[in-house]
């Protein structure tokens, strides 16, 4: 019996069931999706040498394989939310899906760097309108409250996990097929979804009211937040004094600064100022900013402590994930039922100081000579606290926001979502690398590990700071 059929009484109808039914096939779909998405974050990372040497990237190019993906996704996430409240969930739903099948089609067929790259990019796209399509319908289709908090945890978990189950697929995948299978599976997956969607997903309701399309402000804000995403994850490569990061930078600034004005302009803005006077919209944007920053940052370099300092083959690689795949899995349905009892602030406190000492823990296993197991605790008692602040944060950012404006708000929170993720990334790494050049062999190696352990300790201190926005929001009514 699923989750949600819990809430049915005893003794209910057959159409009851049957709708009880339906809704968990949905939410099923929602959280595949969901599932789709948080894969290829990662799926890519353990497949980029064989990438980079079948297609001959040099190695300033190789990081455009992952950097397109981030920059187009944040780019377009609040055109793609509000194209959700204006054009319609389950109708972006199934159009987002359409663009990841093609798009990993032609990167899996790709002959050429610049193929990959443009293949990545519009699958970047397709996820900034998948995200908050999926994540608005969730909070359209169950109520808030009790059944939203379990959708939530269905969804979380099968996104939280996701991105670790993208390492051990992607080392899968990599080692039995070859690179082009992290692209083609996305094809299948895509596939399935769309299938699905036609049958499972309940029809747009129709609108009695004509809405606008705010193109003007659409423009200006995927243009500004492209170009944002590109100075920050491009930023520590070019160097943040060169001539593109800075002219980038002054033009994301303008575009935003013009976002605003026809934002507080406008009679049907494409992102509605008066949001951001929900409290708990606000700090869940907050947290989802902080979050990537920090929790979200660990795969990468796990991923470069296993590869690069202990020697780990792509497929050992993505068995080491499981562990903390499974840990954030379980710590999403302990956050639905934290959040239910408690509240949705004590759940995140709750499960930031987790993270945050789990996270802390993972040093001691990070050196240069320490094994596997060592990183294991660290890795299941921060997986835990990620898993509980992963579903908390997603319903502090659906809380109290209007039916029709849960696209724009699922796209603000993702916006955060991905920003924070280019920033945290950008920050840590530049200060784990600060004292790697000139050195080689085991000296590189130590000097690497060096920096990790240093990365784990910046995080572990971001997620305390976070707790500032966890209690912004309010406390358990009465």
């Amino acid at each position: 019996m699923s989750s949600l059929d819990q809430g049915l009484p005893l003794g209910a109808t057959a159409t009851q069931k049957g709708v009880g039914a339906k809704r968990g096939a949905t939410l099923a779909l929602l959280a595949f999706a969901q599932l789709i998405i948080a894969l290829d974050l990662n799926i890519v990372f353990v497949a980029l040498p064989e990438i980079g040497s079948s297609l001959g990237f040099s190695g300033q190019t190789l990081q455009w394989v992952v950097s397109a993906y981030t920059v187009f996704t944040g780019g377009f996430l609040l055109f793609g939310g509000r194209a959700a409240d204006l054009v319609g969930q389950r109708r972006v739903f199934i159009f987002a899906l359409w663009l990841y099948a093609l798009s990993s089609l032609l990167g899996g067929l790709a002959w050429s760097p610049e193929i990959i790259v443009a293949a990545r990019a519009v699958q970047g796209i397709g996820a900034a309108f998948l995200f908050p399509a999926t994540l608005s319908l969730i909070n359209r289709l169950f109520a808030e409250g009790p059944e939203r908090n379990r959708a939530l945890a269905v969804w979380g978990g099968a996104g939280a996990s996701g991105l670790t189950l993208g390492s051990l697929a992607g080392g899968f995948l990599t080692s039995a097929f070859g690179w082009p299978a992290v692209f083609y599976v996305n094809v299948a997956l895509a596939g399935i979804a769309i299938a699905a969607a036609f049958a499972i997903i309940p029809r747009d309701p129709k609108r009695h009211e004509h809405r606008n399309f705010d193109l003007p402000g659409a423009l200006a804000v995927t243009a500004g937040a492209t170009l944002l995403v590109f100075t920050l994850v491009q930023g520590p490569d070019y160097g943040w004094g060169s001539p593109t990061i800075l002219i980038s930078a002054m033009l994301a600034a303008l575009f935003l600064i013009v976002f605003t004005v026809i934002e507080a302009r406008s009679t049907d803005p494409l992102m509605p100022l008066r949001l951001f006077q929900n409290r708990s919209l606000v700090a869940g944007m907050t947290i989802t900013f902080l979050y990537m920053a920090t929790f979200g940052a660990l795969p990468y370099f796990l991923t470069v402590l296993l590869q690069t300092v202990h020697g780990f083959t792509a497929l050992q690689t993505g068995l080491a994930f499981l562990v903390p795949s499974i840990a954030i899995a379980a710590g999403t349905q302990f956050g639905e039922r934290l959040a239910t009892r408690f509240s949705t602030r004590s759940t995140l406190v709750g499960g930031m100081i987790v993270g945050a000492a789990g996270t802390a823990l993972m040093v001691l296993g990070a050196s240069a000579d320490s094994s596997y197991a060592a990183i294991v605790p660290g890795l299941i008692i921060s997986g835990v606290g990620q898993g509980i602040v992963w579903t908390a944060m997603w319903i502090a950012a659906a809380s109290g926001v209007a039916h029709d404006e849960q696209g724009v708000a699922s796209g603000m929170a993702c916006t955060t979502l991905n920003i924070g993720n280019a920033i945290g990334m950008a920050t840590l790494i530049a200060i784990a690398n600060s004292h790697v050049g000139g050195l080689t062999g085991d000296a590189l190696k130590a000097a690497i590990a060096d920096g990790i352990q240093i990365a784990f300790w910046l995080a572990a201190a971001g997620i305390f700071v976070s707790l500032l926005a966890a209690f912004a929001l309010p406390g358990k009514g009465k």
